[in-house]
């Protein structure tokens, strides 16, 4: 009796993907961070954390968008899948979890700073970051989840993970706009 190898899940196929270090370090080191800046009783720890993941989040974004995007719109289809079989799996832990530690270290620092949730200027952040978490979580993620269905089969559409990836990329400069936005907002809330 022949033994049948079974494939391995899409979480399992990403986790190998990716370096298990890099996972640990982008998981652990901003969420560290936070649990220890959400109790300290120190501004600045939580204002670090705050800028230094949004930093990074809105960063990675405009990077994605407006330099990789557009490189990649210049290579051909399964060039772009070579690129995306190593860019995704890292994005898929990493963005996430800079998204919810900029988010949670900025209602705690709206809580410290004393701000009443229903100024004009924190709903106009709240609104912001809504359509960011709905883009982030709707449809990038996903896409990422597609991807690697795609790249764990046994004939890869390219042609689909390229279209993919390039949606994620453009989208990533969508969300690097609407992170700046946010920035211009928090600069008004602070000053």
């Amino acid at each position: 009796m022949e033994k049948q190898q079974t494939r391995p899940g899409v979480f399992s196929g990403i986790v190998r993907a990716t370096n298990p270090v890099f996972i640990v370090l982008s998981i652990g080191v901003p969420v560290g961070a936070l649990i220890y800046a959400m109790n300290s009783e120190s501004f600045t720890s939580i204002n670090y954390v705050h800028v230094m993941a949004g930093s990074l989040w809105t960063g990675i974004d405009l990077f994605l968008g407006f330099v990789l995007g557009p490189v990649l719109g210049r290579l051909d289809p399964g060039e772009r899948v070579a690129v995306f079989k190593r860019l995704m799996p890292r994005m898929t832990f990493l963005m996430p979890v800079l998204a919810g530690v900029t988010f949670t270290s900025a209602l705690e620092l709206t809580d410290r700073m004393g701000l009443p949730l229903d100024s004009p200027w924190i709903i106009a952040a709240l609104v912001v970051t809504g359509i960011l978490g709905i883009q982030g979580f709707a449809v990038l993620l996903p896409n990422e989840i597609r991807i690697f269905k795609q790249l764990l089969s046994d004939k890869p559409e390219t042609d689909k993970i390229a279209r993919l990836g390039m949606q994620n990329a453009r989208l990533g400069g969508v969300q690097g706009i609407f992170q700046l936005a946010i920035i211009f907002i928090m600069a008004i809330i602070r000053f």
